[in-house]
């Protein structure tokens, strides 16, 4: 398989923190990811650092064999669209305009082209019926979705989630997981940063865990899930298993 994504000794720090510590890190095309992780263990600085919108202190990140931090920035962030935890939709736009607007300005599309795509993904996520309505107006889980159809609207080749339930209510997380499973099965590349562990059990391709900067362990599900080797795995798998 080819791959989509190669992150090579990618370093990151804030000040004295060393955020990233020597990241090498693969995603193939087609490939469910899902970084799992306490909370400051690097992993969405790893995304943002990806998507760049943190710039990487050293390192490389190559998108399709070419060097992100060579090229242009905007085609590079339709490429690899980002869905973050807190929905970042446009408030004072509609739902359908929220769709529109990056692909007009960014792909320059024509305006019926970049609505005709907006309805298709509008659709394709459940909320074509509210393509209208002004985004204020949409519970949380609505917003995400919408947010994942104005990701798409871009013609990604991969698609980054950054927790992109942990602001929703229980009610509303399962819509969007349905939505993300659906993208799985249709072959959509995702590198998801996510505490639900049963998404990652259940979904993924393939489960990263990151604890203090360092990919500590990575494997498929089944056998990160049942069998993890490093004890600080085992400690996070432990308080996960007694918090529910």
């Amino acid at each position: 398989m080819e791959n989509i994504i190669e992150v090579n000794h990618l370093r990151k720090s804030f000040g004295s923190l060393e955020v990233l510590k020597d990241i090498n890190f693969n995603v193939e095309k087609g490939e469910v990811v899902t970084v799992i992780g306490s909370s400051g263990s690097g992993k969405s600085t790893m995304l943002r650092c990806i998507n760049l919108l943190e710039t990487p202190d050293s390192g490389e990140i190559l998108v399709n064999g070419v060097n992100v931090m060579e090229g242009d920035i905007n085609k590079h962030r339709s490429e690899v669209g980002m869905v973050f935890q807190s929905f970042n939709l446009f408030n004072n736009y509609t739902v359908l305009d929220n769709c529109v607007l990056g692909q007009t300005k960014v792909l320059k599309r024509s305006h019926k082209e970049a609505v005709d795509k907006a309805h298709q993904y509008l659709k394709k996520v459940g909320m074509d019926e509210f393509a209208d309505k002004p985004s204020t107006l949409l519970s949380g889980g609505q917003k995400q979705r919408v947010a994942i159809a104005r990701a798409l609207c871009m013609d990604c080749v991969v698609l980054l989630f950054d927790e992109p339930t942990s602001a929703l209510d229980p009610v509303t997380v399962g819509e969007v997981l349905d939505v993300m499973k659906q993208l799985a099965d249709e072959g959509l590349t995702m590198v998801v940063v996510t505490h639900e562990m049963g998404f990652a059990r259940d979904v993924s391709d393939r489960v990263v865990f990151m604890e203090n900067g360092v990919i500590v362990e990575e494997g498929k599900p089944e056998d990160i899930f049942t069998a993890p080797k490093s004890e600080s795995l085992q400690r996070f798998l432990g308080r996960f298993i007694n918090q529910n």
